[in-house]
């Protein structure tokens, strides 16, 4: 059994710093573990004690009688590296450091947090600042969360990875009060050695653990994170993820629209996407989605019945679905006939989606035979059961009647209770029936039931192909000219253009490409030219040199710069315009596509995925990019426009991922805008260009 299996599962405890006070920190895990009834050795170790509640008391980690499979380190910061030291010189093979005062607090901190992982050596590290992990699988309680003073926790398929100690016992108790059962809940806080992937990839193999409930700080190891997700993924079993630290101040300053575009929460939607997690939008979702995906019912489409005895909360229901994508369509003929037969009363409204049905005196036979109809109507894939008021007469009978309906069918079935009455939600859940008190959530639910069906793990990325020989580049900003000939070598072609210095040239220039071209200046340092007049547009031979001199007049007003030169361009007509750009943050290297243009940053119209190590997109993860966007219709034939080059598009984005992978972190910025995506068959050309590198 490996280490982290039996940091989950061992079989004996130390107690390091044990207090015989259980109402301290540092006594409750001894009496956690014994309450709950480990049935292992437990050890306590503390030089002051001769006993703690019944157990005998060890003087120190050398005078422990065997070597234990997890200690659990109750040390101030500046004694708990002493004590790890002791028990990996012992064999021992992990240990649980409860101590804050590492990384969290700054630099005196951060020594602290290395000479900590310098002791454990080979021996793993849960921690520090951390409030232990609970297998409620096997009942092991080996964590000082005051959530385990309650008296019962319900056991099921959900396991929960926690950066936050004290988030983990909120969901812990949330869980508990809700009749929601969990199978292991780990904290990982700083993460010195074991973190969050790790326990992905260990709860990816539990046989007690079906779904996966993530609250994330920050990812520290990406590729890490990617393949055990994925793994999860294969396996059959999400991952819902509650991401803190969604809003951010501002866009970074950015050479680039595309650094402005990819913000830090964007990345993660775009890892997330890719490696299947769904994203809980509200901390309330990363225990009320788990919950419907613990049921192992599937969701095959997008009709929902809705069945309630009060109008309202059934309309709020249907209204909240609408919203959220689904249908609710009125039953067929056949089911609604079938409902008639159930003698459900004058009262009954059967020809109409929510179906409202008096239950008077709640009638568990009519409930049953409702649940039933429907739950075999081919018209419905699923069926939410709206508690109103009368239902918290008899709540055992009701739940005892949705109960027994389930085995006849494996689509979901959520409660939606409209009175606020959480004992009922909870026997409901108990029961089998996710019951939820927001509409929202049941939404919510449906919506993450439906991810789950359509993800499909992505067969491949491109390998990177034979490299392209690149050792005469420059470092820092590219010119516009410069940046284009980069990405002409990886197969991105751009805009027919010649580079002038002279009034001559330039007009040669214009009469050679159309005569009327776009004007624009030549500087590496002046990245952003349409922002300081930069730019002219339908310029002819004749008008060539009042353009110019009022150009570098507007330049050198706006940035004190003269150009270098000037560049003279085809002007392209009957494209759509894209920005294709690359993004590089903690957690990888990204490729966006978006409108392009100088409205690029208003509208945000945009898809990323960001790229695996020493790869490339492949032309299948392009060309879905491509149909993520709002603009898609325009490039696909909207209202008799003529179909845009595909095609060409697809072999441009893979192009342009291909160099940032090749150049990897040489690359600082690449953008390409706008990318005019041409009439089917004429290509795609770049029409502007920004890359800055790096000295690596």
């Amino acid at each position: 059994m490996d280490a982290i299996s039996r940091l989950i599962k061992p079989r004996s405890v130390a107690v390091i710093g044990a207090s015989a006070d259980p109402t301290k920190t540092a006594g409750r895990p001894v009496a956690y573990l014994k309450k709950l009834g480990f049935s292992g050795d437990i050890f306590p170790v503390n030089p002051k004690v001769e006993a703690i509640d019944g157990l005998k008391c060890f003087p120190s980690i050398a005078s422990l009688p065997t070597v234990p499979d997890v200690a659990i380190v109750l040390l101030g910061a500046e004694r708990a590296h002493g004590a790890v030291r002791d028990l990996a010189q012992l064999g021992c093979q992990a240990a649980i450091v409860l101590a804050s005062g590492y990384t969290e607090t700054g630099p005196e901190g951060a020594v602290r947090q290395k000479q900590l992982m310098d002791a454990a050596g080979a021996m793993r590290i849960l921690g520090p600042n951390t409030i232990g992990l609970v297998n409620l699988t096997d009942q092991i309680m080996l964590s000082a969360t005051g959530a385990l003073e309650m008296d019962h926790f319900p056991v099921g398929s959900i396991g929960v990875v926690s950066q936050s100690g004290g988030i983990m016992g909120s969901l812990l108790s949330r869980a508990s009060a809700r009749g929601i059962g969990l199978s292991k809940l780990i904290s990982t806080s700083n993460e010195v050695d074991l973190e969050l992937a790790d326990f992905i990839d260990y709860l990816a193999d539990d046989p007690a653990t079906q779904v996966i409930a993530l609250y994330i700080e920050t990812v520290r190891h990406p590729e890490k994170f990617r393949a055990a997700c994925l793994k999860a993924a294969r396996l059959g079993k999400p991952v819902v993820a509650f991401k803190i630290g969604r809003s951010e101040a501002g866009a970074r300053a950015a050479v680039s629209h595309t650094g402005a575009l990819a913000g830090a929460d964007r990345m993660y939607d775009a890892l997330f996407k890719q490696v299947g997690v769904i994203r809980a939008q509200t901390f309330a979702d990363l225990l009320d989605i788990p919950a419907a995906l613990a049921t192992g019912r599937t969701l095959c489409g997008q009709r929902v019945a809705i069945l309630t005895s009060t109008g309202g909360a059934g309309t709020l229901v249907s209204d909240d679905l609408g919203l959220a994508g689904f249908e609710t369509p009125a039953p067929d003929e056949a089911t609604a006939s079938a409902l008639r037969a159930l003698n459900t009363g004058t009262e009954a409204v059967l020809d109409r989606n929510p179906i409202d049905v008096t239950l008077a005196g709640l009638r568990p036979d009519l409930l049953r035979g409702a649940i039933r109809t429907l739950l075999a109507s081919p018209s419905y894939d699923a069926l939410v059961i709206v508690v109103g008021s009368s239902g918290l007469a008899q709540p055992e009978l009701m739940a005892g009647a949705i109960q027994d309906c389930l085995p006849s069918s494996n689509k979901p079935v959520f409660a939606y209770v409209s009175p606020h009455a959480p004992d009922v939600g909870k026997l409901l859940t108990e029961r089998g029936v996710p019951a939820y008190a927001a509409a929202e959530s049941i939404s919510s639910a449906f919506a993450a039931m439906r991810h789950t069906s359509n993800f499909k793990p992505s067969a491949s990325l491109a390998v990177l192909p034979r490299v392209t020989p690149l050792e005469d580049l420059p470092v820092g900003s590219l010119n516009e000219v410069q940046a284009k000939q980069l990405f002409a070598r990886f197969g991105v072609p751009s805009v027919a253009e010649r580079t002038v210095h002279s009034l001559p040239q330039a007009q040669e220039a214009a009469v050679a490409l159309g005569d009327r071209v776009v004007l624009k200046i030549l500087s590496s340092e002046i990245m952003h030219k349409s922002d300081v007049g930069g730019v002219a547009v339908g310029v002819t031979s004749q008008t060539m040199g009042d353009s110019m001199a009022a150009m570098t007049t507007q330049v050198h007003a706006r940035t004190g710069k003269i150009p270098d030169g000037f560049l003279v361009q085809e002007m392209v007509a009957g494209g759509t315009e894209l920005i294709l750009g690359m993004h590089r943050d903690a957690l990888g290297t990204a490729i966006l596509l978006g409108m392009g243009g100088v409205t690029a940053e208003l509208f945000k119209d945009t898809s990323i995925r960001l790229l695996p190590a020493q790869r490339s997109l492949s032309r299948e993860e392009a060309l879905s990019m491509a149909k993520e966007l709002k603009t898609w219709p325009l490039l696909d034939g909207f209202r008799g426009r003529a179909k845009a080059d595909i095609d060409a598009l697809v072999d441009a984005i893979v192009a342009f991922s291909r160099m940032a992978a090749q150049l990897g972190d040489q690359l600082a910025e690449a953008e390409i805008n706008p990318v005019f995506v041409l009439p089917q068959g004429q290509g795609v050309k770049a029409a502007d260009g920004v890359v800055v590198l790096k000295a690596v």
